[in-house]
């Protein structure tokens, strides 16, 4: 419901949308759909005040490099949320929608891409009925914690301006095979420390922040700290969607001086595929890689939503 009367104005929508929700012996389910996961209603909303402990979420979804591939979000969505989101994508490589997995605040427990073929998948896996009850449950994060009480690392003074499609990122490339860089834009800072472990010499990487209003008809309000790499050794085609890498890091951390408590960590490794058990978000609002990427290393990106800086919905009265 949600979702039509945000986005698709030649369906019939309800007046009054509601958030849905239903008990079963294993749990508390809710659901929504599709773009509604990009906002505070109702996605926030069933979590926050509604404590579902599961999301049902079908959805139509066009996978967005470097960000918003389904994949990549829905599993950082559920780390972020602290709950089972259970993500069916419909699949149709000629629209990029594919991508579809079961996903806790631990971790994907499946997950299935597929860019080759037309045949669907079926995902099955064990989840925790009742995350918050799991002796594995992670602790709530204090997304800005540790990136405010450190100084502003040397690293990153040579920024440059990058598009990441029509969002202007400020990035700093990262020139030696280990750093300490910091790159700010309004009022985010994103720290970052790295060793590379087999850089490759026809491969960039850069660290980006981005803190402003995405969208066109609809203007929702990003905090973006990402470690990407480029999509060439040319510095304008950062931000560019790529899908593969070779390059390895050692370790990395990535931290922000985040103005939400509502940040989704996301890591990709080449061919799109997520790094289960890989990485982990410390309290203090880190993003660490436990050991070395055992892929290449696509992108290591903290999502921010400031729910409450996006602008009205131009189509509500």
């Amino acid at each position: 419901q949600y979702h039509l009367f945000r986005r698709e104005t030649q369906f019939n929508y309800p007046k009054e949308p509601e958030a849905i929700t239903f008990e079963t012996p294993f749990g508390k389910f809710g659901i929504f759909t599709c773009f509604d996961i990009l906002f505070r209603e109702p996605a926030v909303v069933l979590v926050s005040e509604l404590q579902v402990d599961t999301v049902l979420f079908p959805t139509a979804w066009m996978n967005v490099l470097p960000f918003l591939t389904a994949v990549e979000f829905h599993s950082a969505w559920a780390m972020g949320m602290g709950v089972n989101l259970l993500s069916a994508n419909t699949h149709n490589i000629s629209l990029a929608m594919t991508g579809s997995g079961l996903f806790t605040p631990e971790g994907p427990a499946a997950y299935h891409y597929d860019s080759g073929t037309e045949e669907g998948h079926l995902l099955l896996a064990e989840l925790n009925a009742r995350p918050r009850l799991s002796p594995t449950y992670p602790p709530a994060v204090n997304w800005s914690s540790y990136a405010t009480s450190i100084k502003k690392f040397p690293g990153g003074k040579d920024t440059f301006s990058g598009a990441v499609r029509r969002d202007i990122f400020t990035f700093s490339e990262l020139k030696h095979e280990a750093g300490n860089y910091t790159v700010c834009q309004g009022d985010l800072c994103c720290h970052l420390v790295y060793w590379m472990s087999n850089k490759s010499k026809d491969e960039v990487y850069v660290l980006g922040a981005f803190d402003g209003l995405h969208g066109s008809l609809i203007k929702y309000h990003w905090q973006i700290c990402t470690l990407l790499k480029c999509r060439s050794t040319d510095l304008n085609t950062c931000g560019q969607p790529v899908e593969t890498a070779q390059t390895k890091f050692e370790r990395f951390s990535l931290s922000g001086t985040f103005g939400t408590n509502y940040v989704f960590p996301e890591v990709l490794y080449s061919g799109v595929q997520l790094a289960p058990g890989e990485f982990e978000v410390l309290r203090d609002g880190r993003l660490k890689s436990k050991h070395g990427t055992s892929k290449p290393l696509v992108t290591a990106t903290l999502f921010g939503r400031l729910y409450e800086k996006d602008l009205p919905h131009p189509l509500r009265t």
